[in-house]
């Protein structure tokens, strides 16, 4: 792990602040809501990376399949020695196609909320490509203004896979990808993975799947909290809910009460009616022109598009307008 034990328990300090925070505000809240970003400290990224593995989620899948086909094209398209950002980094499997096929890559940086999850990731990218400058960022990219890494006058490509700004909604993804805009800079551009519309049967069996593991995923927000802010969550009293809003066009995902009952979090007692929900993640999919007005009011333009046979999965490849 980079960084003095000091420097790092005062970091883990203010990150389980601003999750109380987050969390005793959005359980007072109504509805019950807390961000997507908290599902993923090192047990959710995990989880996550599990999930990714399973055969109902087709997105990871489909989306490595054509990120393989067209990496060379995103190369070329890049321009020799540039700089990498990807947000939401998780384990950089996908960033790996980009890192090997980009000549003369400068630098790539890493960008994630998950400080232990990232460091390991950033240990691993070291070793294995010994001659790469890898500089990892811990934060939440959401409210990521710039970059605490001096890249110079270096090009900056910025990598968001994985169909993550599906998590966000428009305002929000709005609000990102001009936040990215403006760290990329005049000459940057945009790799973005987009989740396209599709059968709702296909939707709902990629996000309740058969193993269970994306429930351990969500319900894994009250193991947190469990842990971190002194409360009491029977996980067995909680069921995961995932299902498809077609008038949203969105995947929503849920923690639902089975039971009347109620939960202290952080010396402050909730009660929950049965049924009653805290919302966790939203996944929104889109079609072809929800992402080029998506890119247009962030002021990104779209220079290419890549996708699967099967027309499931988008990469996109966007520049930075005038």
């Amino acid at each position: 792990m980079n960084g003095s034990p000091l420097v790092l328990r005062r970091a883990e300090q203010g990150d389980r602040e601003e999750f109380k925070d987050a969390v005793l505000a959005g359980l007072v809240h109504r509805p019950r809501a807390i961000p997507a970003k908290f599902l993923y400290d090192e047990r959710g990224s995990a989880l996550f990376d599990a999930i990714c593995e399973l055969p109902e989620y087709y997105l990871t899948r489909v989306e490595t399949d054509i990120l393989r086909g067209c990496v060379g094209d995103i190369a070329a398209m890049a321009g020799p020695g540039c700089a990498l950002v990807e947000y939401g980094s998780g384990s950089s499997v996908k960033s790996r196609l980009l890192i090997e096929a980009m000549r003369g890559l400068r630098a790539y940086v890493p960008i994630d909320i998950s400080r232990q999850h990232l460091d390991a990731t950033a240990d691993r990218l070291r070793r294995d490509y010994p001659g790469l400058r890898v500089e990892p960022v811990c934060a939440d990219y959401m409210t990521l203004g710039h970059l605490p890494v001096d890249l110079g006058d270096v090009r900056r490509i910025g990598f968001f896979p994985g169909s993550t700004i599906g998590n966000l909604t428009p305002v929000e993804a709005t609000a990102f990808l001009r936040r990215a805009r403006n760290v990329l800079g005049a000459s940057g551009a945009m790799v973005l993975g987009a989740d396209l519309r599709k059968d709702p049967r296909r939707l709902h069996d990629a996000y309740n799947d058969s193993a269970g593991v994306t429930a351990q995923f969500t319900l894994n927000l009250l193991r947190r909290m469990n842990r971190e802010l002194e409360a009491n969550f029977d996980l067995a009293a909680f069921a995961h809910e995932a299902f498809y809003n077609p008038v949203e066009g969105r995947i929503e995902i849920y923690c639902r009460s089975l039971r009347p009952q109620t939960v202290t979090v952080a010396g402050r007692s909730f009660a929950f009616d049965e049924g009653e929900r805290i919302h966790t993640e939203y996944s929104y999919k889109y079609d072809d022109a929800g992402i080029a007005m998506l890119a247009r009011s962030a002021g990104f333009s779209i220079a290419r598009t890549w996708t699967d046979p099967a027309r499931l999965f988008a990469v996109v490849y966007l520049v930075v307008t005038p």
